[in-house]
């Protein structure tokens, strides 16, 4: 018998690549000047307020967002040198120093002067926005910084975005035709608009980044630094260390639970991956395979309620949909987003016999240990979220029952000798470290939600957003499944240089209502197929210049129906939906539209050419970037089937056993399509496997699952009369 072998606990050093930056924030270096010790304390009172600003200070939303933003591109300013690092280099240390200090000032200038400048203008009759030289001295700096900041923070698209957006609503709309044709703005009214209006710098976008996500960055500083994320790769071994290829089941499942500490998918990758990586590779998983799933599963992490990366944030804040509906609606998509990935690493595991007689041995200590400090505060956190309030009352209470539970749990191992129960006290110390490390996670969103208020601004002010909605209705005619592959190429040229929150907010902002309408047209099509007997909704159809509006009181065919629908203008199909579409049915479109638009918006992280947290992966595995990038995304296919599940099915919409029906069934359909990829199941398929995994498994949801099932058994026969593949010995 084969001798049990048992993997490494301790991943060898990695070099991840990162954003140049300066390691200010690192609890264990501030002691060495008193800059780190300044910038430390800074980031620790920032956290804190908050924590407080959320609970029990009144500030007005702009102060709050302003604060907000003037801390962030401080520290901005001084992270992200565009020096590089500070060793020996005083002048640069004072440069940007002295840059993010004008930065925060000049947003507080902005924030304070709100009121004095209503007063100048209403003292003007009949002028436009009576800016004094401060205020365009302040606008142009903040304006200068989201340009600069959010290039330090991730790269060029976003500043280039920012400037073709501030053109457009400045000169270049009236030089466009068509639909893109806008009117010019003067200048101190677009100013205006991009500080002051609740689509701008400090309005809603900013607001979601000041109560909400940087909470629950901090939160996950706090789960970290109290051992919990020891907890997640401990509980994942425990649960699946035995399995065929279990360490690759262990990478998946951490990644699902660390998605609920992180709302980073190459962050994810970066913390767990550097102990899930080397494990699977001693199991004896591809480098570029075992690379690969640790992104797959990263990238579902964003999609793990309860904290969805900052996604679930601005969905509810641009849907006014409760935050608690759309993570309740969340849990099974991301189940079956988890599932399809395991599904594949277990086929891998089969077709090259990997795993065979190697344990994965659990550290009993870190399980006990971190167990109470991961489970309590994340129950308590779910429980509030679904009790109504709000996420950023909920996250605070969390923090605080994690710091409590720490100090009882030591109390409590004060009294039990022998055992393997030695929990972290929250000390200063950690507790300072929590702080720093939540708040040196939050500054992208911090500075890129501020930006792009800039773009919102502009998007919202020229109606671009309305010419969107046309060309992809006009593009996808009606089809559902052609308009979700247009905005899936557009999430992925963006998601080529913009972080996936960013992405997803400007599809949301141009394509959401053309989604959201396309699918309320179904229920359009419908009734126009049975006839409209109501004189108030038949007689707009009369309008349309279609041989097809004289049958709209006596019904017709469903070509019929689509054509008279694309012969009506956009200004009088917006207003045809709410008529004949249910108040709520349009809701839930809207959400279903959202929700498309995010899990697309998240295949950027493991789509070539630039999907970042496969390199990532790939920098920790030691393989081949490209190669691992393909890896990563035929394993993350559930990013595209999901949505179309979206789409076609009731699951965001349907009653708690049409939910569970439908996931169920659909993880035999997901099974099926791995195996016909990989060409494979349990063991060899043959070409007369594959109608059975294929057109027979679509027209008949039972039929369907016993054929899937009789394959895998027929193939499991198979692999035992054949040799098993050989590893590839190159990636």
């Amino acid at each position: 018998m084969a001798e049990t072998t048992t993997a490494p606990e301790t991943p060898p050093e990695v070099e991840i690549a990162a954003p140049s930056r300066n390691n200010w924030l690192d609890i264990n270096s501030v002691g060495r000047s008193p800059l780190r010790w300044f910038i430390a304390i800074f980031a620790i009172c920032f956290g804190i307020w908050h924590i407080l600003t959320n609970i029990y200070l009144t500030e007005p939303g702009m102060w709050q967002n302003a604060i907000h933003f003037a801390g962030f591109a401080f520290l901005a300013a001084v992270i992200y040198s565009p020096f590089g690092n500070y060793a020996d280099k005083n002048w640069a240390i004072a440069i940007d120093v002295i840059y993010g200090l004008t930065v925060a000032a000049a947003t507080v200038w902005v924030a304070a002067n709100e009121t004095g400048l209503y007063n100048r203008t209403l003292a003007v009759t009949g002028q436009s926005w009576q800016f004094n030289p401060i205020d365009w001295i302040a606008g142009a700096v903040l304006i200068f910084a989201a340009l600069d900041l959010s290039r330090r923070v991730s790269g060029w698209v976003i500043p280039i975005l920012i400037i073709v957006s501030l053109s457009y609503i400045l000169f270049l709309g009236e030089y466009l035709p068509g639909v893109f044709r806008a009117a010019s703005l003067p200048l101190n009214d677009v100013l205006f608009r991009t500080l002051y209006n609740d689509e701008g710098m400090f309005g809603i976008l900013a607001r979601i980044s000041s109560t909400n996500i940087t909470l629950f960055m901090i939160f996950g500083g706090f789960l970290v630094a109290s051992g919990a994320s020891d907890f997640v790769i401990e509980i994942s071994k425990l649960v699946a260390g035995r399995i065929r290829g279990g360490a690759a089941f262990v990478a998946v499942l951490s990644s699902a639970l660390t998605g609920t500490i992180s709302g980073s998918a190459i962050a994810n990758t970066a913390s767990t991956g550097v102990i899930t990586i080397p494990l699977m590779k001693s199991n004896g998983f591809r480098a570029s395979f075992a690379a690969g799933v640790e992104a797959a599963a990263s990238t579902g992490g964003q999609l793990m309620p309860p904290i969805m990366g900052a996604g679930a944030f601005v969905m509810a804040s641009y849907t006014s949909i409760p935050y608690s509906t759309i993570v309740a609606v969340s849990i099974v998509p991301a189940f079956l987003y988890f599932l399809s990935v395991a599904f594949i690493v277990r086929i891998e595991a089969m077709k090259y016999s990997v795993g065979d007689d190697i344990s994965l041995k659990v550290d009993y200590g870190k399980l006990i240990s971190g167990g109470t400090t991961f489970v309590i505060p994340l129950t308590i956190m779910i429980y509030l979220l679904m009790t109504g309030v709000t996420p950023s009352y909920a996250a605070s209470w969390s923090i605080a029952s994690l710091v409590v539970i720490s100090w009882l749990n030591t109390i409590v191992s004060k009294f039990i000798k022998g055992s393997n129960f030695n929990p972290l006290f929250m000390g200063p110390k950690r507790i300072s470290e929590a702080f720093m490390n939540g708040i040196k996670a939050s500054i992208l969103t911090g500075v890129l939600l501020v930006s792009i208020g800039i773009m919102n601004n502009a998007i919202v002010t020229s109606g671009i957003g309305n010419g969107f909605s046309l060309m992809i209705a006009q593009w996808s005619q009606g089809s559902i499944l052609v308009a979700i592959a247009l905005i899936g190429l557009a999430s992925l040229v963006l998601g080529m240089g913009l972080p996936v929150t960013a992405a997803y907010i400007i599809l949301a902002i141009l394509c959401a209502p053309a989604l959201a309408g396309i699918l309320s047209d179904t229920i359009v099509v419908e009734k126009l197929m049975k006839g409209l007997t109501d004189p108030a909704q038949s007689s707009l159809f009369l309008l349309v210049d279609s041989p097809h509006a004289a049958k709209v009181t006596l019904g017709m065919a469903r070509e019929e129906a689509l054509e008279l629908l694309a012969a009506m203008p956009f200004e009088l199909i917006i207003t045809v939906r709410p008529l004949l579409v249910d108040p709520t049915v349009q809701v839930t479109f809207l959400l279903t539209a959202h929700l498309i638009i995010f899990w697309l918006s998240q295949d950027s992280n493991v789509t070539p050419p630039v999907c970042l947290a496969a390199f990532t992966a790939a920098g920790i595995a030691g393989s081949r970037p490209m190669a691992t990038g393909f890896q990563a995304w035929k394993i993350a296919k559930g990013l595209y089937i999901v949505p179309i599940m979206f789409a076609y099915t009731p699951l965001i919409s349907g009653s708690f056993f049409e939910v569970l029906q439908i996931g169920i069934f659909a993880l035999f359909g997901i099974y099926a399509v791995n195996a016909i990829i990989q060409y494979y199941a349990e063991g060899p398929l043959a070409l007369w496997h594959l109608p059975l995994l294929g057109p027979l498994n679509w027209t008949a949801n039972l039929g369907g699952a016993v054929l899937v099932i009789g394959v895998v058994i027929m193939s499991r026969r198979g692999r035992a009369g054949s040799t098993p593949l050989a590893l590839k010995a190159a990636d």
